[in-house]
């Protein structure tokens, strides 16, 4: 399927998804909130829910976007502009929010989902993101070869490659958060302060598509 609509750019993707996927956003969030009320097997199910929401969410963004930005020039900067705009204020909405964020993070309930309930919760939140609906629509198109076609295939392999480091990645925090669940639940601080890093690279990465978008222009 992929053969032939490989993105000469891959490497330089691989460096800006890892970016944004260790930035603690709400599936980060979600899936440490997980192993902290019901510890690692719980979120790493959450995990795999939540990076099977991704890959629909993806593929959903790269049949509908990808033939208009082979066609357009224009939609192509303007989903950057919009992306970036959208991405510093989910950043700076997680800084000034992110007391609040820590203290649902604390406050899962008692009793613990089934395996079910996990896969299936971890994939709304997935599917739901809204960073990564502004990374799959407005960063991820950046390392896409317009001119070499296959736009829309190169589209979905990215975003399967998203997905896979997602997991690797979200499933660590969930295996790290279980572990040391109750040096997190014994103070909200610390929930804080991860939550406050995550936003402030989401804004430095809004910055950073505004500035691609002004350079592509």
């Amino acid at each position: 399927m992929f053969n032939g609509a490989i993105p000469t750019r891959l490497p330089e993707y691989l460096v800006a998804a890892i970016i944004i996927i260790i930035a603690p956003g709400p599936s980060v969030l979600f899936v440490i909130a997980r192993a902290v009320a019901w510890g690692r097997k719980i979120a790493v199910l959450t995990v795999a829910g939540n990076v099977t929401g991704s890959f629909v969410l993806s593929t959903l963004v790269a049949t509908g976007v990808g033939p208009i930005l082979q066609k357009w020039h224009i939609a192509y900067i303007a989903v950057q502009w919009v992306g970036g705009l959208y991405l510093m204020y989910l950043g700076l909405d997680a800084v000034r929010k992110r007391a609040v964020h820590a203290a649902d993070m604390t406050n899962q309930g008692p009793i613990a989902p089934t395996t079910r309930q996990s896969i299936r919760d971890g994939f709304w939140v997935g599917v739901l993101n809204p960073k990564a609906i502004v990374f799959f629509a407005a960063v991820l198109p950046q390392f896409v070869d317009i001119k070499g076609g296959h736009v829309t295939v190169q589209l979905i392999f990215l975003g399967l490659v998203f997905c896979v480091l997602a997991f690797i990645s979200d499933g660590s925090w969930g295996l790290l958060a279980g572990t040391a669940r109750a040096w997190l639940a014994t103070d909200n601080r610390r929930l804080e302060r991860l939550r406050g890093t995550g936003g402030t690279i989401m804004i430095l990465l809004g910055v950073a598509v505004l500035i691609s978008a002004v350079i592509t222009g």
